[in-house]
């Protein structure tokens, strides 16, 4: 239903202003006539039986004055049905499923063995064992509905013209794109109520000048396991970055309708990701996806209350009930976090996202081997899932070695003690793409055909400049915090339309 229902709204995206807008479902509107404009997408999807629950952020860059989101939704709905969520639970999954930098130190040669402490696990499993209403009448349009969700100013409105629905809009202030009245009219032609999310900027947070809107959180049943995304090509600027979190219960999950492909893992690199985690990660992800063309990439997959290394504790209980176990009746523990990353062009993207349960993988753990090298590669089938990006630094004993039988390659944590914490790699689509991949790692990668040192500038991976790697800018879009993210809601408006649609209609 979900799949018929997004052919018939594909037409309704609009572009805003001088092509400003990133890909979204529906249109924004702007009060200052000034454009707006999103960049990439995260969600965090739960799946149980038939029903989803969608939750999404998003935000925008732009003037500080007031803006509303404008979609087409299938009903009247009402307050009970849009719940927004702290912004923080975003980070949280964002940290948790992001790829992780570790390092490691050779121990002291002649001291006794000692095996490395587990690092902490954060939670109970360990995965390695196991007010704009103003009547229209005149226009033809009706405010149906009225009501307040966070800093959400939120009205429905009916039409029984579409040229009225579009003067209705600018006579209250907004700039609707021009072109939008026949995009709107078949919808107004079937009756479709439109949903306006007008954002009052005094009532939203901002970090370090953006603002950062609310999740807003809904629910629907439905045989398909889908995520309509391809709305808003007709907006793209460019490459687009989607990543999708799926929480179920002990399942992993994967995309029935595009290759998969799982992140190279357990790689040892150079001292220097330290400083540039972001733009090395980047640039692995981007020669993954010259090799495997169109695919989606698993990044992480493991039980959601561990994880070993943390960047960020593990979810709670609670957090994993705000993330929808309240609403599909489970109980918040044995859910499995799967994070998918899909990067594409307008021109990319033929079909909505549809998902399908996965067989369990794990790798991306354990310790090096004493010649420095990871004994597990890749992702492996296994009974339980604990699958993560995870990428290494290694530092050799540099102190005297004073014994007549040294043991080396023995590994653990700093001399002096202290252990940093892992680094994550968050809000990797605004980092400098001209990193050369070959330059960060100490030994060939086979699989990508990238060798070590080796420059990717004629090497298939897209024609990218080969730069080398960013000197002296710090961990680009690395984060070990729990901050809010920089996040654009891409197609959250659409997908509220379409979620509450095939409710409906059951």
């Amino acid at each position: 239903m979900l799949r018929r229902l997004t052919a018939g709204l594909a037409g309704l995206t609009v572009v805003l202003g001088a092509a400003q807008a990133s890909a979204f479902c529906g249109f924004y509107v702007s009060g200052a006539g000034t454009d707006l404009y999103n960049n990439a997408t995260m969600v965090v999807m739960m799946r149980d039986g038939t029903r989803t629950v969608l939750s999404m952020q998003n935000n925008y860059d732009g003037p500080p004055e007031d803006f509303a989101m404008v979609v087409p939704v299938p009903v009247v709905l009402s307050e009970e049905e849009v719940k927004t969520l702290p912004d923080s639970i975003f980070s949280r999954v964002d940290q948790l499923a992001a790829p992780r930098l570790v390092e490691y130190w050779e121990q002291d040669p002649c001291q006794p063995q000692v095996y490395p402490a587990p690092m902490a696990t954060g939670g109970a499993v360990d995965m390695m064992m196991a007010e704009s209403a103003t009547e229209g009448g005149d226009l033809g349009v009706t405010v149906e509905a009225q009501f307040v969700v966070g800093e959400y100013e939120i009205v429905i409105l009916s039409a029984d013209d579409s040229s009225g629905l579009d003067t209705w809009l600018r006579r209250e202030g907004y700039r609707i794109p021009d072109g939008a009245e026949p995009v709107l009219r078949p919808y107004v032609a079937q009756g479709t109520k439109f949903f306006v999310a007008r954002v009052d900027v005094e009532r939203v947070t901002r970090v370090d000048g953006r603002a950062v809107l609310s999740p807003l959180r809904f629910h629907y049943d439905s045989e398909t396991f889908s995520l309509p995304v391809r709305l808003g090509l007709l907006n793209s600027r460019g490459q687009q970055d989607l990543i999708v979190h799926v929480l179920a219960r002990g399942q992993r999950y994967e995309v029935a309708n595009y290759d998969n492909v799982m992140i190279p893992t357990n790689l040892v690199v150079s001292h220097g990701v330290r400083n540039e985690f972001g733009p090395f990660y980047a640039s692995l992800l981007d020669r993954t996806l010259a090799r495997h063309p169109g695919a989606v990439v698993t990044e992480y997959a493991w039980d959601a209350s561990s994880c070993d290394p943390c960047p960020t504790p593990a979810l709670t209980p609670e957090e994993i009930t705000t993330l929808g176990a309240d609403v599909v009746g489970a109980d918040p523990y044995g859910f499995t976090l799967t994070r998918l990353h899909y990067r594409y062009g307008r021109d990319d993207l033929g079909e909505d996202l549809v998902f399908r349960a996965a067989p369990p993988i794990v790798g991306g753990r354990g310790m090096p081997d004493q010649e420095g090298r990871m004994t597990e590669q890749g992702a492996q089938p296994s009974g339980s899932n604990a699958f993560q990006g995870r990428y290494v630094m290694l530092n050799r004993w540099q102190g005297e070695v004073a014994c007549d039988e040294p043991r080396r390659g023995i590994w653990g944590g700093p001399p002096s003690g202290g252990e940093p914490p892992p680094i994550a790699a968050t809000n990797t689509a605004f980092v400098d793409r001209s990193a050369t991949l070959g330059s960060y790692l100490t030994e060939d990668l086979p699989e990508l055909g990238v060798e070590a040192g080796a420059s990717d500038s004629d090497d298939g991976s897209g024609g990218r400049t080969s730069a080398g790697p960013t000197q002296g800018g710090g961990c680009a879009s690395c984060s070990v915090g729990s901050g809010p993210l920089s996040f654009g809601g891409a197609a959250l408006m659409a997908l509220l339309g379409l979620a509450l649609y095939a409710r409906r209609r059951r």
